[in-house]
């Protein structure tokens, strides 16, 4: 299976950022975007991609034990950017710093696992919005998400998720995300 270790934002997050995804919406040029949906916004910590059965109970003692060893922060979504033409996504602030070392234990736990988590692939925490179809021009949305300072919450678990991708050659088909399990961060 296809597997992720991520933040889920908390509902009333979610909302605000939706209000704010919806002004996006209406920018001249936002029909060129594939823009992603509300029921998968997600902070990615460590992406696994294919995982193998037999792998999973020893991956969820590890991401157990990391989230474990890991206290609950502050975060908030704050501002916006763009990985090229390709993506468009919300920043974050706030407990930044125990978010890459969050990010860090769960992507150690994957690759001690055998889970296949990629060593050294650099974390840049982002919530992804939108992506680009061929030559997008995301500068007007970034600038529009510039002021944008989201509630904050307290991150308190860590989630694996199974993504379901979309069967081939279905127009507007996005994956599913489906989140496994989750573990209180206790520090």
């Amino acid at each position: 299976m296809r597997l992720f270790v991520a933040v889920l934002p908390p509902e009333p997050v979610v909302a605000e950022l939706s209000g704010r995804v919806a002004d996006l919406r209406r920018l001249p040029g936002a029909d060129a975007l594939r823009w992603t949906e509300r029921a998968g916004w997600h902070l990615t910590l460590a992406f696994l991609g294919e995982v193998d059965d037999r792998v999973v109970p020893d991956l969820t003692a590890r991401l157990e034990r990391a989230a474990g060893r890991t206290a609950p922060f502050p975060l908030a979504l704050h501002g916006g950017g763009r990985f090229g033409d390709r993506a468009l996504w919300a920043g974050v602030a706030g407990g930044v710093a125990e978010l890459r070392l969050l990010a860090g234990r769960a992507e150690a736990a994957g690759r001690r696992a055998g889970a296949g988590a990629a060593a050294g692939r650099g974390f840049h925490p982002h919530l992804t919005l939108a992506r680009g179809r061929g030559a997008a021009d995301l500068v007007p949305f970034v600038e529009a998400l510039a002021g944008f300072e989201g509630v904050g919450w307290e991150v308190g678990e860590l989630s694996l998720v199974r993504s379901h991708l979309p069967p081939g050659g279905v127009a507007g088909a996005r994956p599913r995300y489906e989140p496994l399990a989750g573990w209180a961060l206790r520090g």
